[in-house]
């Protein structure tokens, strides 16, 4: 079992506190932040309760939260997308790639021909020059 670590955080002016796996340092970012939403909700009606405070900062917390697994679900998709489209952009170089050496081979085995021919042709030449 992992270790409990206790830390003494203070929220709304009132001290309270964590057992926590995790850090001392982490827990009071944490305990920090839900503090500054509460008092920020605080001051726009001073009626209101700290626990109706901390409702509703649980309640824009968990908006957020929701917010972001909403925009990481997009930002999956999206990423799967374009892994989707990367392979098929690779698929597609390779096929060029194969295209360009069967092309480029064309144009050597043409070059040797055209060779052979304007040997044949110099020959041809060089008889009927011979002959007269």
């Amino acid at each position: 079992m992992e270790a409990k670590n206790r830390t003494v955080v203070r929220i709304a002016g009132k001290e309270y506190g964590i057992k926590s796996s995790e850090s001392e340092e982490y827990v009071q970012i944490l305990a920090l932040y839900l503090d500054k939403k509460m008092s920020k909700i605080m001051e726009g009606s001073s009626k209101l309760s700290t626990s109706m405070a901390a409702v509703l900062a649980a309640l824009h917390i968990t908006s957020d939260l929701f917010k972001l697994k909403e925009e990481a679900v997009a930002l999956e998709e999206d990423l799967k997308v374009r892994k989707e489209k990367t392979v098929s952009l690779e698929n597609e170089k390779n096929r060029l790639q194969s295209e360009k050496d069967r092309l480029e081979e064309e144009v050597n085995r043409l070059r040797l021909e055209l060779v052979k021919c304007e040997t044949e042709l110099k020959e041809l030449r060089n008889r009927k020059n011979y002959k007269k």
